[in-house]
């Protein structure tokens, strides 16, 4: 099928499907996005969601902490991962970004630890803690992002490609299968440039 924005065309196969974790924070505003794209989902809620096939995986925004907790209460960790590290296409928004980060330069936890970045938890404190904004991403310009208690990422590895910076803060980039933003590209309306990227350049690619 084929569905045409302002920004780009975007393809996808007919049968591919995106699992959601769900199980905190704004899962359903992704799904919402994914209705608006037509293309198929599923929830994460247990071990058996997580062992069917599926060609791409988003880990919403909410509270890393618990979302780690979850993760491991539920079994659900060990065999995420892996399908990472073997190359699944994942998109972590606020919480997912801390969720793959290597490191955490203000947390002592550290959870897959799949992407070769430094994040900050909870980084821009409480008079911005917040925001929104309206900066590029990639190649696009005028791009709105929504930031809520966000993290940014303080430093990228060799393979990291940075994407997008706001006010000298890293809050977008890509590893190979992997795709992370420090703001909110799910609560923008109609805006679905963000996730139709993550399906051309990285689900479609891998």
């Amino acid at each position: 099928m084929q569905m045409k924005s302002r920004y780009f065309l975007l393809s996808v196969v007919f049968d591919m499907k995106i699992a959601v974790a769900a199980l905190q924070g704004a899962f359903l505003e992704h799904e919402k996005i994914l209705d608006k794209l037509g293309i198929d989902y599923f929830e994460i809620r247990k071990k058996k969601d997580a062992e069917k096939d599926f060609d791409g995986l988003i880990l919403p925004g909410g509270e890393s902490t618990t979302m780690g907790k979850l993760l491991n209460e539920l079994d659900l960790f060990d065999i995420l991962k892996s399908k990472i590290e073997n190359g699944l296409p994942v998109f972590g928004t606020c919480a997912g970004l801390i969720l793959l980060a290597k490191e955490i330069s203000n947390d002592d936890k550290r959870y897959f630890g799949t992407m070769d970045i430094t994040v900050r938890r909870n980084a821009y404190g409480r008079q911005l803690g917040s925001f929104g904004t309206i900066d590029s991403f990639g190649n696009f310009e005028d791009v709105p992002m929504v930031f809520i208690r966000a993290p940014y990422i303080e430093q990228a590895g060799e393979g990291v490609q940075i994407l997008s910076v706001v006010d000298g803060k890293i809050v977008a980039a890509r590893q190979n299968n992997q795709l992370v933003t420090a703001f909110h590209p799910e609560l923008v309306g109609d805006n679905t440039l963000i996730h139709e990227y993550f399906i051309n350049e990285i689900v479609n690619q891998h």
